[in-house]
């Protein structure tokens, strides 16, 4: 279900599936982004942009902070025991000098996708912060809207819920921009962003993966990617992620746990 109830107030169901990122070294903020939690075999993963968490332009290697810094902890706000309650914890992100998440297992760091698995989770209510992956469900094309859901400019919307930016489909989604699993957007996203989940959202009359048209009760989402930021500065067409990629990631973890328990 798309949507749920709450004081007779009715919120999108997503708007509380991404967790607000501040990266930090030794508990000097420096950079802030966006992530979601799966709940794999190996157990619950943050999953976000490769280079939030190794504070380093995906491309180019530069340093994002402009105090020049490299995080080596995330701080992460969760959902507590109620919708619209938090609890923060802070996750290390390196094992001695080795990094603790984990790259595409085909595409290692050329993908701008990391898994962390979570190891703090006192207080926090797994079940509001999971986005559910579900078989994809809408025929989707150039110029169709969607959406970008996470915390620009580390704020957060009504509610202390998250943002949406929405945007449009830039190139054909069912094929892979430069070669590797990824689309474009035409969103109007900013700093903080880097993370999110980006979602087709819909209501009413929409066309299936079948090719056949259908009428929604209720709202319904594909998830479609993360966010992974702008081509350049000066351009609003971005870099999404596909989640059929995201979903190897993941697969791959969930395996090597299955390998481990013999």
């Amino acid at each position: 279900m798309g949507a749920y109830a709450e004081d007779d107030v009715y919120l999108a169901a997503p708007s509380a599936f991404p967790v607000k990122l501040q990266m930090r070294f030794n508990g000097t903020p420096l950079s802030i982004g966006t992530g979601f939690i799966n709940t794999a075999t190996a157990g619950p993963l943050l999953i976000t942009a490769r280079h939030n968490l190794t504070g380093r332009h995906q491309d180019s290697g530069v340093c994002l902070s402009k105090n020049a810094g490299l995080p080596n902890e995330v701080l992460i706000r969760h959902n507590s025991s109620e919708i619209r309650t938090y609890v923060e914890h802070v996750e290390p992100l390196f094992d001695g000098e080795d990094p603790r998440w984990r790259e595409h297992p085909r595409l290692g760091p050329a993908a701008d996708i990391v898994a962390l698995p979570l190891t703090q989770l006192h207080g926090v209510n797994l079940k509001h912060n999971v986005f559910p992956f579900m078989p994809p469900m809408f025929r989707l094309t150039p110029a169709e809207p969607v959406s970008v859901i996470g915390y620009p400019f580390g704020l957060v919307g009504a509610g202390d819920l998250a943002i949406w930016t929405t945007g449009f489909i830039a190139t054909e989604i069912d094929l892979d921009y430069g070669g590797l699993p990824q689309f474009l957007v035409d969103a109007r996203t900013r700093e903080g962003q880097s993370g999110s989940p980006v979602l087709a959202y819909r209501t009413g009359m929409v066309r299936m993966r079948d090719g056949q048209s259908r009428i929604l009760s209720l709202p319904a989402w594909d998830i479609l990617g993360i966010y992974s930021g702008r081509i350049n500065k000066d351009s609003d067409i971005g870099v999404v992620w596909k989640i059929s990629a995201v979903a190897e990631l993941i697969n791959a973890i969930a395996a090597d746990a299955q390998n481990l328990r013999g």
